[in-house]
């Protein structure tokens, strides 16, 4: 029988497992950041859709339905009603600089809608982004989401 050898291995693992676990406490703030962003985006562009859709209905011009039978929208009443429902919709803590720009677009040819489309943007922290090196603690989220109002006999 061969003499027995010390094992050079043994204890190996141990000196791994620190930067296993180091490894992977990055990648879960990482995780945790990311859905962060992904949460603040998804309600800034839910926000500019109900802005949107209330822009496009809201802003309709009386005069030129109930004189001429024809939808038309008002810019500064797009512009108002859109950025008023963007800020009651979004969270001012977590969104930080929200910045709301809203245009009504007249059709492109007779029988088309007038169209609304509704931007936002915004700066959201990050929990643990602050901590890692070349971070700055903030990613910036977008928004953005068109609508239209339409006649019944109406089509593009």
């Amino acid at each position: 029988m061969p003499p027995a050898r010390p094992d050079r291995q043994r204890g190996s693992t141990l000196l791994l497992f620190p930067a296993a676990l180091l490894i992977m406490l990055a990648l879960a703030a990482m995780t945790v950041d990311s859905a962060i962003a992904f949460m603040a985006q998804r309600q800034l562009v839910n926000a500019t859709a109900a802005a949107a859709n209330d822009a496009a209905t809201e802003a309709l011009s009386d005069r030129a339905f109930y004189e001429g039978d024809r939808i038309e929208l008002t810019q500064s009443a797009v512009e108002r009603v859109a950025v008023d429902r963007v800020f009651q919709l979004v969270d001012p803590s977590r969104h930080h600089g929200l910045t709301v720009t809203a245009q009504a677009s007249a059709p492109a040819a007779a029988g088309c809608s007038w169209t609304v489309r509704v931007r936002a943007s915004s700066r959201v922290d990050e929990l643990f982004g602050r901590a890692m090196p070349g971070s700055s603690g903030q990613v910036a989220v977008h928004g953005e989401s068109t609508a239209s109002p339409r006649q019944l006999d109406g089509g593009c």
